[in-house]
């Protein structure tokens, strides 16, 4: 009889060490692709546990754990495989391992080779790679199951097995003779988004099942698991090098299914389920970071956000994504599941908007530098998206610190003397306030720096940078700008209007200085390019400029630019130490916490600016 089977992966939103959400999210997902008719289900990663759990998979506690949890799982198998990925201490060894599990019955454990350690993994540090080609019997409650690099035959099927990044190497476990002449391979991934990735992926999905001559089944986790990496529930089906199923990524709900009645022996016959899906980057913006503030505020059971709205692009951008959180939810959710999740009342007839007052509050603390323009578009924005909007002065604040230390110094302040501490002064004076009313509202409040102020420091410790998570800190200026413009346009959030027709500026120099952004540091899409050739590539001073200097034709000044931007990195380096938690959502980014890690200390390129300056 010809092999007909319908294969299919589900994508599931966990949460670290959170036992009831984890194992209702998977037993719900099983029976809905019972439902479904799906015989082989692939579950992601880890997803027991959650793959966030970092250095508490170094513990005896969670693998032992986790395996009790195991075994909860398999009375929901009737009639159904499936891949669980948990890990295994075995010996003193931490495994990161995936359980094939049949009719109620464990077949066997097939363990991680390769494991992820560059950009945001560090997986080695938690885990030990299994050796190719090795399967020992491991033991449970008396009872032996292969455990080790396994294939598993099951409805005349050969399945073997990949783990995420073991796909992404050149001597991967798929090619190894164990998995000579395998039927079909289920890849349970914990892959974190970034733009541009998931072409990549695909292309890597489709690119496996054509080498390995087989079915490829690729599912990865969903939404922000653990504070930092979103993951964008991708799931995909790949058949002798052609995609035959694809899910609709970014999803708000726990999990989601996809599957393939898939004809092994003839795969023109295989059913294609492709869903609509944009790997535009401002689409996926525009839904990987409200669903990365979405999951933060309910994980972290907040009230909502707070958020500094100083009519400028930074904190608009922010603005827009909180209520494109709300309206996607809702969209998605409906109002009696949003309201579930929120753990706020909403009624079945309420818009996004009257949702979007309920949890967001914004408020613009104006100085005697402050202009109406900044105001209007502070205020204009606010009422468009429903979110209330407080409006106060700081100047008696200001006053009052400038009086205390110029009775200290002997000595009145001055713009030509003390810029740098009387722009700074501003910006810290906002934070008290701003942090109170966070309280009091039992909120989260949303830092407005983004990526190009993080590589040269063009912000203030305690004031701007204040704040419990970060939206943008990873991704550049240049392109929140353009995202605005596209926010407005395409996702119809015309209380925009204002802030794009605003020159980016901090406003904290007297109004007749006419201070902007760029003066202040160099253009941005200038920036950019030097940053994504030094830091996002590593090159020197000298390189960056080799690269660069037919793109920039003055050549004099682009030195300066390079030397200004290098110097400005290495001194502002304890500030990026400090930024808080921020999404990934780059192929790179400057928190030392995830990507990027640069010494405190250093000779702030000396050396190399030396060299840069002697350059034609």
């Amino acid at each position: 009889m010809p092999k007909v089977v319908r294969v299919g992966g589900a994508c599931l939103n966990q949460i670290p060490m959170d036992w009831d959400n984890n194992l209702s999210n998977i037993t719900k997902a099983i029976h809905q692709a019972k439902a479904e008719d799906i015989e082989i289900l692939c579950l992601p990663e880890l997803c027991i546990t959650g793959y966030g759990c970092e250095d508490m998979f170094l513990s005896d506690w969670l693998a032992n754990k986790a395996l009790e949890k195991l075994q909860e799982v398999l009375p929901h198998t009737d009639g159904i495989a499936v891949t669980v990925g948990l890990p295994i201490n075995l010996n003193g060894i931490h495994l990161n391992t995936t359980c094939f599990i049949a009719n109620q019955e464990i077949k066997g454990f097939y363990i991680k080779q390769k494991l992820a350690n560059d950009g945001v993994h560090y997986e080695p540090r938690w885990f030990t790679p299994w050796v190719p080609g090795e399967v020992i019997d491991f033991e449970i409650e008396g009872k032996k199951y292969p455990f080790g690099h396994i294939t598993i035959d099951y409805k005349d099927l050969k399945i073997g097995f990949e783990i995420c990044e073991d796909a992404w190497r050149e001597d991967r476990p798929g090619c190894h003779l164990i998995n000579k002449d395998v039927d079909l391979i289920l890849n349970p991934s914990a892959s974190h988004f970034a733009f541009g990735k998931a072409d990549f992926r695909e292309n890597l999905v489709i690119k496996s099942s054509e080498l390995l001559n087989c079915v490829y089944v690729y599912t990865n986790l969903l939404g922000n698991e653990a504070g930092r990496m979103i993951y964008d529930g991708d799931i995909l089906i790949a058949q002798k090098g052609e995609l035959k199923g694809k899910n609709a990524r970014l999803s708000f709900k726990d999990f989601k299914t996809l599957s393939c009645e898939v004809h092994f022996e003839d795969s023109k016959s295989t059913e294609v389920n492709i869903r609509p899906d944009s790997h535009d980057q401002n689409v996926e913006f525009g839904k990987a970071a409200p669903l990365a503030l979405f999951d933060y505020m309910r994980k972290s059971k907040s009230k909502g956000f707070v958020l500094s709205l100083s009519g400028g692009a930074d904190s608009s951008s922010i603005a827009v994504l909180v209520a494109q959180a709300v309206k996607l939810g809702l969209d998605e959710l409906g109002s009696e599941v949003l309201s579930q999740k929120l753990g706020i009342e909403i009624s079945p007839s309420e818009s996004y908007k009257e949702i979007v007052n309920k949890l967001f509050h914004t408020a613009y603390q104006g100085t005697k530098n402050s202009s109406e323009d900044t105001l209007n578009s502070a205020r204009s924005l606010a009422e468009s998206l429903g979110a209330n909007f407080y409006h106060w002065t700081i100047d008696d604040e200001v006053e009052a610190y400038s009086k205390s230390i110029e009775k200290v110094l002997g000595r009145s302040l001055s713009w030509e003397t003390d810029d740098i501490a009387m722009q700074n002064i501003q910006a810290r004076a906002r934070s008290p306030i701003i942090w109170m009313l966070t309280n009091i509202k039992k909120c989260l409040l949303l830092s407005t720096s983004n990526r190009s102020e993080g590589d040269v420091g063009y912000a203030t410790m305690d004031g701007d940078t204040s704040g419990s998570i970060s939206p943008i800190a990873a991704v550049d200026k240049d392109f929140i700008l353009k995202w605005l413009v596209y926010a407005e346009k395409e996702l119809g959030y015309t209380g925009l209007s204002y802030v794009n027709n605003l020159t980016p500026t901090a406003e904290l120099r007297p109004q007749d200085q006419h201070q902007t952004d760029e003066q202040d540091l160099m253009p941005y899409a200038v920036l950019v390019d030097i940053e994504h050739k030094a830091v996002r590539d590593k090159k020197s001073p000298v390189e960056v400029y080799d690269r660069l200097k037919g793109k920039w034709p003055d050549h004099v000044i682009l030195k300066q630019w390079i030397t200004k931007f290098f110097r400005l990195w290495s001194i502002n380096q304890w500030k990026r130490e400090r930024i808080a938690p921020s999404f990934h959502l780059d192929d790179f980014n400057v928190d030392p916490r995830t990507w990027c890690r640069f010494p405190i200390l250093s000779s702030g390129f000396t050396e190399e600016l030396k060299e840069l300056d002697k350059q034609p």
